[in-house]
């Protein structure tokens, strides 16, 4: 029998986003951060007033990214270059993938329930400000 694994809820997804903001502030880095469920919908977000615009929708397309390939995008970069597996991924799908470090994918029990993503540092800095926010679910 198939064991039943607790979706990622709001709260949880809330304190995902202030860990992650509490890491990139403590970092002196102004961010975005976005919390998905397993399905790909925006469970939470926050994009810090001093973030550039374009990180808003980075960090929604790293976590997008890391839950539909339920990886983390750090490790997803290699795969794109020409000749590699998912080279044309990127333009096969009508939402955007990036390939670009800051998406966690999160896990409960061996399951994934969604993702964080973190756009607006240098990508190793959104994926350890990531990192610290799907810590909290530890």
């Amino acid at each position: 029998m198939a064991t039943t694994v607790t979706p990622l809820t709001t709260q949880e997804a809330d304190a995902i986003v202030a860990a992650a903001n509490h890491a990139a502030e403590a970092a002196g880095v102004a961010v975005s951060v976005a919390v998905l469920d397993a399905g790909g919908q925006l469970l939470a977000f926050r994009r810090n007033e001093q973030a550039l615009l374009i990180s808003g929708e980075t960090s929604r397309a790293k976590a997008y990214t890391s839950v539909q390939l339920s990886t983390p995008t750090a490790d997803l970069a290699g795969a794109v270059t020409p000749g590699a597996p998912f080279h044309t991924l990127q333009t096969a799908l009508d939402r955007p993938l990036i390939f670009i470090a800051g998406g966690i994918p999160l896990f409960r029990d061996g399951r994934l329930i969604g993702a964080v993503g973190v756009g607006g540092g240098s990508p190793e800095q959104d994926h350890d400000f990531a990192t610290a926010g799907a810590g909290t679910l530890a």
